[in-house]
């Protein structure tokens, strides 16, 4: 990965690492993507209840979590079954491709549960190990908004797009302004108290040197608002690697800038992202609000 969490250019139009057939693996991130989209809303249970929990009481897996990753599980092996698999629930698997299929069946949980309409199916193409911050990268991806029925999609030097419901294809572009004052910036939150406490503390420190906030519950539809110019910037602590694999593909074709707080690869600890401009003044903005936070125990971890 390049320094300031670009992606290098392609080897050559349309091909990746080992030759891959990068508009290929977009078209099937963007066509399983849309199936499961389409499975969560249309076979939503009319009681939706929590299947089980893992780091908090408040950070839940519905029963449709599951039947939408054992969906595109079923899907990716099928077109592709020596590649490996990593999702957010249970059913990962190693391959023996360069390619790993990454994905969150639903982003924003917790807005699906209450019929809040900001969640979306992600899933990506990465090479590398996605377990390693810094030892991969996205080559394909696809976000589908699922009660919106918005599709963002990108391969690796192929530009980012976004479909629409009666509308053309439209190609994405970030924002142009570089002024923290007047910039949208979204955030989210960990679902453990001491997590969301610290994040408190950060925002406290941010808020009065931006326009406003946003907290959408969704990392990968923020990262989506932002390559397109909905959003002007983005920052959370907390995320994983299936949370922003292919909208930080669709942000970075769309000419953004996603890193960690040092200004390497996004990790657990802080990703930031945005226009050049724009991206470097709010990170410098919140690591100088993250070092007066106070240290809880999650400024240790």
């Amino acid at each position: 990965m390049r320094p300031g969490g670009q992606l290098p250019a392609p080897e050559r139009a349309g091909s990746g690492p080992a030759g891959l057939d990068l508009p290929g693996l977009e078209a099937l991130a963007a066509e399983v993507a849309s199936e499961a989209a389409r499975l969560v809303v249309e076979e939503r249970p009319a009681r939706l209840d929590v299947a089980r929990t893992k780091s908090s009481a408040t950070d839940v897996v519905t029963v449709m979590d599951q039947r939408s990753q054992d969906l595109l599980r079923a899907r990716l092996r099928a077109a592709r079954p020596d590649d490996g698999f990593l999702g957010e629930e249970e059913g990962g698997r190693a391959g023996a491709s360069p390619v790993t299929w990454v994905v969150d069946p639903i982003d924003g949980t917790v807005n699906y549960l209450y019929g809040i309409p900001s969640y979306a199916v992600s899933v990506a193409a990465v090479v590398g190990d996605p377990s390693v911050p810094g030892a991969w990268e996205t080559v394909a991806g696809a976000v589908a908004g699922a009660a919106t029925g918005e599709l963002f999609r990108a391969h690796r030097g192929g530009g980012a797009w976004v479909e629409r419901a009666g509308a053309p294809p439209a190609r994405l572009q970030v924002g142009a302004g570089s002024e923290l004052a007047q910039a949208l910036v979204g955030t989210g939150f960990g679902y453990e108290a001491h997590v969301r406490e610290w994040q408190a503390a950060v925002l406290l420190r941010v808020l009065p040197s931006i326009r406003d906030i946003r907290r959408i519950g969704s990392a990968a539809l923020d990262l989506c608002a932002v390559a397109e110019g909905a959003l002007d910037a983005y920052f959370e602590r907390g995320l994983h690697a299936w949370d922003l694999a292919a909208a930080w593909l669709v942000l970075a074709e769309a000419g953004g800038v996603v890193t960690g707080l040092a200004g390497g690869p996004p990790d657990w600890s802080m990703v930031v992202a945005g226009p050049p401009d724009l991206q470097e003044r709010l990170r410098s903005l919140v690591a100088e609000a993250a070092a007066q936070a106070p240290r809880t125990r999650q400024a240790a971890e």
